[in-house]
């Protein structure tokens, strides 16, 4: 039995243009909603809106309407969308219900956006990974690490977590210890140390440098060395600091911190 193609033909003619148009609708519809979303950002940036709340809604605005131009383009080729979004909705909610993870991670997102323990841009230490906020989408938060790797951190498991904010006061203290030997004078090496503290650039001048016993150990004291600075400086200030024990202890010919042990023998 042979093909009849000139029966067919119009049929596939047909079906042709409606996927042609489909797939054009496809791109337009995809340009048309990274221009709403950009015309939304620029409102909202207009409003002064926290930039953090921004990306929030933006993510969600991108999802709900990729959503809308599916049914459109379903609907083009004749589908019931109305059945459709109700069945979409049944499963919406049935792998809700089996992901419920997934649920728990988008309402830990929405609470941070509106508890604000961290905002975009803030230096912090949550579900285990220290780093730059870089946004906060529906289920995880992206965070760049200081070994330049981004990171992406279930919003759930930070909300539910201690989160450390190292942003949020302008300015923080530095600290570190430098071990000494036993036989060093505290006095004169807490005086020295003070000293060659209030030289490093970008302290905060209005907070004195604090230089004090931290603990004993077999070697020696240990002194807990603290200067302040914004969080602008902070590393700068931190290595600075190690530098000025180092230089310290050197120029003040410290001998190396060494265990001293006394042994008692009986006659």
């Amino acid at each position: 039995m042979d093909f009849d193609w000139n029966a067919w033909l119009p049929t596939l003619a047909s079906y042709g243009v409606k996927i042609l148009g489909a797939f054009l609708a496809l791109i337009i519809g995809r340009i048309l909603i990274k221009f709403v979303v950009k015309s939304v950002n620029k409102g909202l940036e207009r409003q002064q809106i926290e930039p953090t709340l921004i990306r929030y809604v933006s993510s969600i605005l991108v999802v709900l309407l990729n959503i809308v131009l599916i049914l459109a383009i379903l609907g083009y080729f004749g589908f019931d969308t109305a059945s459709f979004a109700a069945l979409l909705a049944g499963a919406g909610l049935a792998i809700g219900t089996a992901w419920g993870g997934l649920l728990a991670h988008f309402a830990a997102g929405a609470f941070m956006v509106v508890l604000r323990p961290f905002k975009v841009g803030d230096f912090i230490t949550a579900g285990g990974v220290t780093g730059t906020v870089k946004e906060i989408g529906m289920f995880v938060t992206t965070i760049e690490m200081m070994d330049n790797v981004i990171t992406f951190v279930g919003n759930n498991k930070i909300f539910s977590d201690n989160i450390l904010n190292f942003t949020q006061n302008p300015y923080r203290r530095v600290e570190l210890k430098a071990q000494l030997d036993s036989t060093v004078n505290i006095s004169e090496a807490k005086s020295k140390l003070k000293e060659a503290l209030k030289k490093i650039a970008n302290i905060d001048p209005s907070r004195e440098p604090e230089v004090d016993v931290l603990d004993f150990t077999p070697m020696g004291p240990v002194l807990a060395v603290r200067p302040f600075c914004h969080n602008d400086h902070y590393w700068q200030v931190y290595f600075d600091t190690n530098q000025a024990i180092a230089d310290v202890c050197g120029a003040s010919g410290y001998p190396q911190p060494q265990q001293h042990l006394r042994i008692h023998g009986s006659k």
